[in-house]
């Protein structure tokens, strides 16, 4: 579940003026050598399924990516019967809080799109954990639903570890995607509903602002919902 204590004490300090750590900077990695082409315009929509941590956050910076039309917290790895929030945070269930990304692949490539997940959306060092929250419903990975998708992943992480742009070795799981699960109508949208919550303002907002001073020619402020 969301470390709620860490959002509570994050906001006494705040409310006293004492300093509070934010989510990491952003990393710029370099772009994939493996990646699709753009599509022909008029060609369908596509998706990606990405888990980095809470989808708040992730949600928030691809609503804000280029040729991004729609981003859905969600969850994908376990089963229909457990894809509750409630159940999800026990860690048992096999699910990551992750999230669907529709896109246009005239206007942006699988591979930018992993770009920047793993410059600004999460951290992909750090095992079964992001900011305060811990356990393997908020761990990093990709799930990918066909070849073409597979083979983009795999390449850049081996890219970036060969690269040594991080510096621990990437723990992104890498598996095909079972089903994504559409999460709880509250959990939409979550950081545009609520900019100033205490858990938003430091684990959340500085992802989004990482992603504009990073990349200026990929991010939007118009959110895609």
């Amino acid at each position: 579940m969301r470390n709620w204590l860490a959002g509570f004490a994050a906001l006494a300090m705040l409310s006293i003026g004492l300093t509070v750590t934010s989510a990491r900077e952003g990393v710029t990695v370099p772009p994939p050598e493996a990646d699709a082409a753009l599509a022909a315009a008029g060609t369908p929509a596509r998706t990606a399924v990405l888990a980095g941590g809470c989808f708040w956050g992730v949600q928030a910076v691809f609503q804000h990516v280029r040729g991004v039309t729609r981003a859905t917290s969600g969850y994908a790895g376990g089963a229909a019967s457990t894809a509750h929030y409630e159940m999800v945070g026990t860690g048992r269930t096999g699910h990551a809080e992750s999230v669907q990304i529709t896109y246009d692949p005239s206007r942006i490539t699988y591979g930018q799109l992993l770009r920047v997940f793993f410059s600004v959306a999460h951290d992909p060092t750090t095992l079964n954990r992001q900011g305060p929250d811990s356990g393997t419903e908020y761990r990093s990975a990709i799930f990918f639903q066909d070849a073409d998708q597979e083979r983009i992943a795999r390449a850049y992480v081996a890219q970036l570890d060969r690269t040594a742009i991080f510096p621990r070795p990437i723990v992104t799981a890498i598996s095909k995607l079972p089903a994504f699960y559409e999460a709880e109508d509250y959990h939409q949208d979550y950081a545009t509903l609520h900019p100033d919550a205490a858990y938003i303002v430091i684990n959340d907002a500085p992802k989004v602002a990482n992603l504009k001073k990073l990349f200026p020619d990929v991010y939007v402020a118009k959110i895609a919902r």
